[in-house]
């Protein structure tokens, strides 16, 4: 396989039974690079196994920890996939025969393409899903955000070819990632002066529901389209209440 002067950058934690599939769908990476929060599995020992430069780290959040990586890579060229996700065949392809003609000023999204209850999903606004994934470092990099980090950078393109993603183990993680993402997400909020409101936490959940199940067609992926828009919604109702958690704790502490 033709090697690319490129990185490939992955942040992990606990990750064995996914870190060997990731990093052997991108066969042509010069390096890989590994950060790593506290894993108590094999993560590491596989990915040195496969060749990887694991470098272990505190958690710092998802866009410093994932810029963390970019910065320790050799190269400028970096590809950035997370534990739990691999390049399809094609998107491999579609890298190589396109990599002598990519602008350095320029990321590329990448679709992705995401498995979950049995099936893969297309609908309820889970395909296309463009990420920005393939950047020069020079010309961009991750925000610091805790969460629902995104590259910054000037000008985009896209590739055609998806990202294969296997997003949660079963219907209990789920459940538990919500919990998480929601908290994180409502104290990003809270930082950031937002308040709670009831009208919100009443009309969000429903309308977030709508729009997942019918405006973006969930209903097309059958039962599994059904849970997803039912979770989408109980997710936001989560952020909603948490929010008015912390606003509770703050005036408990004044």
């Amino acid at each position: 396989m033709q090697k690319l002067p490129l990185s490939l950058t992955v942040i992990t934690k606990n990750e064995e039974k996914n870190i060997e599939r990731c990093l052997r769908s991108v066969p042509f990476a010069s390096e890989i690079i590994v950060v790593d929060s506290d894993s108590t599995d094999q993560t590491r020992e596989l990915a040195q196994k496969l060749g990887a430069k694991v470098l272990v780290e505190a958690w710092k959040g998802f866009g410093p920890q994932k810029q963390f990586a970019v910065e320790k890579a050799q190269y400028d060229w970096v590809l950035s996939l997370d534990a739990d996700e691999a390049l399809s065949p094609e998107l491999s392809e579609e890298i190589l025969s396109r990599f002598s003609s990519l602008d350095e000023k320029t990321a590329y999204q990448l679709p992705r393409r995401s498995f979950h209850l049995g099936r893969w999903i297309h609908y309820g606004g889970w395909y296309p899903d463009r990420q920005i994934r393939l950047f020069n470092r020079k010309f961009s990099h991750w925000d610091q955000a805790q969460i629902h980090e995104k590259v910054e950078t000037e000008k985009t393109d896209q590739f055609q070819s998806p990202i294969l993603h296997w997003v949660f183990k079963n219907l209990s993680h789920q459940v538990v990632t919500n919990d998480r993402y929601s908290g994180l997400q409502a104290e990003d909020l809270f930082s950031r002066g937002k308040r709670f409101s009831l009208y919100y936490l009443i009309v969000k959940p429903p309308s977030k529901f709508f729009e997942t199940y019918f405006l973006k067609r969930g209903f097309l992926d059958g039962l599994p389209g059904f849970l997803i828009s039912v979770s989408a919604a109980y997710s936001v109702f989560l952020k909603w209440a948490k929010i008015w958690e912390l606003e509770n704790k703050k005036k408990e502490n004044l």
